[in-house]
């Protein structure tokens, strides 16, 4: 088997994160790299390579959409991006941002994770 990609160490807990989100089969994180504070990457724990292979597909857009909500109450916008690339990191990722002018806390990360997970 191939090295494990950075989700699969961050999943391990080999690298740390700021969780957003995380139950026995997603785990929700704050990326390293935003977009727009709040740029969350929704991710299953199982190893998929694409979104469409997800085993739990279902439960995995219900749980992006839970988040969606969450940052839409967070940031006070009815519009968040979602966005599935899937050739930056070889695991199934779904990018969730909300349409916001940037406040300059992009990189204020916990205070950005209390604030989504007081919402949800």
């Amino acid at each position: 088997m191939s090295e494990k990609s950075v989700f699969k160490k961050i999943i391990d807990g080999e690298i740390p994160c700021h969780k957003v989100y995380e139950d026995e089969h997603f785990l929700a994180f704050l990326d390293i790299h935003p977009q727009a504070p709040g740029h969350t990457l929704v991710i299953p724990k199982e190893e998929a390579r694409w979104v469409w292979d997800v085993e739990r597909y279902q439960e995995y857009w219900e749980i992006a959409r839970i988040l969606t909500n969450a940052l839409r109450k967070a940031f006070g916008t009815e519009w968040v991006i979602s966005k599935i690339v899937g050739d930056e990191v070889p695991h199934a990722h779904i990018h969730l941002f909300p349409v916001i002018d940037k406040d300059g806390s992009e990189t204020e990360f916990e205070v950005i994770a209390n604030k989504i997970k007081s919402h949800l």
